[in-house]
């Protein structure tokens, strides 16, 4: 005779709460396929999308040599962008793009980058409207390939890259002297990877502050413009916090602005001010960054990097403060307005003789 053992109410309970785990993690397994199926179809939609273009301005490139090598070589002379826009209008009305000023432009791209190994693989990857703002903002070939290089790795829009052009971005990069910071040293190669580089000067022109403010009210518009912001100091860093909390001792101090920086997997910590410089602001910072790489920073992260980012520095102060230091410490300058791109170029140019000069 077989004896059945009484099923407790708890037993019953807790089957129930087990099928229902199991249903939901079934559930939760094919959201995820489902979710991976989407991911699939964006992927491929965006390589759709670059392969679209490449193909598009591979199609510039060559209808700009056929038409540069024909006013080279006949008696068209400019008349070859009239005859060519009229030809392409009243032959193939629906093909956009082939108006008098673009068939202008396709020439002067093959012009600038015909004898150019280094760009030509490098405009591909852009769209067309960036393509044109590097070839009428960029003269030189060092300059071109920065932006281009800069474009690429951060995935620039439009509006983006004629910021950092109109705001003189390859000029401040080239004269910042920027103190090697080990982290990069040990992370990347700069020449390969612009925008890595802690800049002498940062345009803070988008915080639209008024004549008097406060350090709080620096901090706030920072925080407000954001976006604005890491487009100016790099797309790699990312927010974390501002009067973020480190306790040393008995005492709590407050970090202004802190940012993870995924190129350079390390924190970095800014500390804003209204005035020049002071060389005390150096072992605060200091302090801060021992206290993010004991409590905070994570075993496989670089040392924390500290920026001190004053209105004006004294260059002597700077260097007299940093000589034998050996601190993950930049100190930079902001500036509320655009810089003249003029001046940038002049103090650059300079800077190139003088090196040229000490290298012959």
């Amino acid at each position: 005779m077989k004896v059945y053992k009484a099923i407790k109410l708890d037993d019953i309970i807790c089957l129930k709460l087990q099928i229902t785990y199991f249903k939901r993690m079934w559930l939760y397994m094919l959201d995820i396929n489902f979710n991976q199926i989407i991911e699939m179809i964006e992927k491929r939609k965006n390589n759709a999308y670059r392969k679209v273009n490449e193909e598009m301005i591979l199609l510039y490139l060559e209808v700009g040599k056929f038409l540069y090598e024909l006013r080279e070589n006949s008696n068209y002379g400019d008349k070859i962008t009239t005859k060519g826009s009229d030809f392409m209008k009243n032959n193939y009305p629906n093909i956009k793009g082939f108006t008098k000023r673009n068939i202008e432009r396709m020439i002067q791209f093959y012009s600038t980058y015909k004898d150019d190994e280094i760009a030509t693989p490098m405009v591909t990857q852009l769209f067309w409207t960036n393509n044109l703002l590097i070839l009428s903002g960029a003269k030189s070939k060092e300059k071109r390939h920065f932006y281009l290089k800069l474009s690429i790795k951060n995935n620039y829009s439009k509006r983006e890259l004629d910021r950092q052009i109109s705001s003189a971005y390859y000029e401040r990069y080239m004269l910042s002297d920027g103190k090697q910071l080990p982290t990069v040293n040990k992370t990347i190669d700069e020449d390969d990877y612009p925008n890595t580089k802690i800049l002498d000067t940062y345009s803070l022109e988008f915080l639209d502050l008024p004549n008097e403010f406060s350090e709080k009210d620096l901090k706030n518009a920072i925080i407000k413009n954001l976006k604005d912001f890491i487009l100016e100091v790099g797309k790699d860093f990312t927010f974390i916090g501002d009067e973020y909390r480190v306790q040393v001792g008995n005492h709590d101090f407050f970090i202004d602005l802190l940012f993870y920086n995924r190129e350079l997997s390390c924190l970095v910590a800014f500390e804003l001010k209204l005035g020049e410089f002071k060389a005390e602001y150096l072992g605060k910072m200091n302090l801060y960054l021992e206290a993010l790489d004991r409590d905070v920073k994570k075993e496989q992260e670089n040392p924390s990097v500290g920026v001190i980012l004053c209105s004006s520095k004294d260059e002597d102060v700077v260097e007299y403060s940093i000589s034998k230091n050996m601190s993950q410490t930049m100190i930079s300058e902001y500036k509320l307005k655009l810089i003249d791109k003029k001046i940038l170029e002049t103090k650059l140019k300079e800077m190139k003789n003088l090196i040229d000069n000490n290298d012959k």
